[in-house]
């Protein structure tokens, strides 16, 4: 079974987000109260009217501002806005950069979405809203990244190994040069082989993790080409051929991501704190 996109996610809890919302609305407020004091102080205004007359009308009201909140659409937008900057909020990562790139990122999906939104209706809008679904993972991915990298950043015990294990080899190296008694030499020749090992492992993590910091610059780059390309787009009224590419072009940079958070996945223990 496909999993279910990050937009489809948020969407499916935008509108349980507004329909608490339409709840809390003034008018809901005006019409609960009107239902009220209307079926207990003036219960009957003709004589055929039901016992049930007012909280029946009150209960259409109540629907009608529901259904009106549902199909707003700048009010669902906002409310997915919200919830998509909630769960990927930039503020979960400690270091600054890191952060400066998820808000900027965060920026462009908005411009992308409002863009979007834009567009008359047809077949380029509909092409248009597909890539907006992977632009969300596209920046769900980023936000992953970035935490990674900043838990790396943060990992005293791996700052302190990438200074101390070379200068321990180095160490080992030497003592070895000058020690005769084999027994020794065996265990110390087994001992810095183990740090050699850690010296590839850790010199691996270090390579993975730039090459991540580099994806996360070109990823952001990228984002900001895709925004004004979907801009010229809208301006020369193109058919949707070009759409189609930009969105293969977006999915290449979501799949870039995927890999680049896979081998970090392989070389590093990564916990959220």
């Amino acid at each position: 079974m496909p999993q279910e996109s990050i937009r489809l996610s948020i969407e499916k809890q935008a509108r349980q987000a507004i329909i608490q919302h339409a709840f809390m609305r003034w008018e809901s407020a005006v019409v609960i109260a009107g239902t009220i004091l209307l079926s207990f102080f003036f219960t009957h205004p003709f004589p055929w009217w039901p016992w049930w007359g007012w909280p029946a009308l009150g209960l259409i009201a109540e629907a009608l501002i529901v259904y009106t909140s549902l199909i707003d659409a700048e009010t669902a937008a906002a409310v997915v806005a919200d919830l998509f900057r909630e769960r990927f909020d930039p503020r979960q990562v400690r270091n600054r950069k890191l952060r400066e790139k998820l808000s900027q990122a965060l920026e462009y999906r908005a411009r992308i979405d409002r863009a979007v939104r834009q567009q008359r209706p047809g077949v380029l809008r509909d092409h248009l809203a597909d890539m907006a679904d992977d632009i969300d993972d596209w920046i769900a991915h980023m936000f992953r990244l970035a935490r990674r990298l900043d838990a790396y950043r943060s990992d005293e015990v791996i700052r302190r190994d990438l200074k101390a294990v070379p200068r321990e080899i180095e160490n080992l190296d030497a003592r070895l040069r000058l020690e005769t008694d084999p027994a020794v030499r065996r265990q110390m020749e087994a001992t810095l082989a183990s740090k050699i090992a850690q010296r590839r492992s850790l010199e691996r993590l270090d390579d993975t993790m730039e090459r991540a910091e580099l994806q996360m610059d070109h990823s952001l780059s990228a984002l900001g080409t895709v925004y004004s390309q979907l801009l010229l787009i809208g301006v020369r009224e193109v058919d949707s051929g070009r759409a189609r590419r930009l969105r293969e072009d977006i999915r290449d940079q979501v799949a870039s991501l995927q890999d680049i958070l896979a081998s970090i996945n392989e070389v590093y223990d990564y916990r959220v704190e």
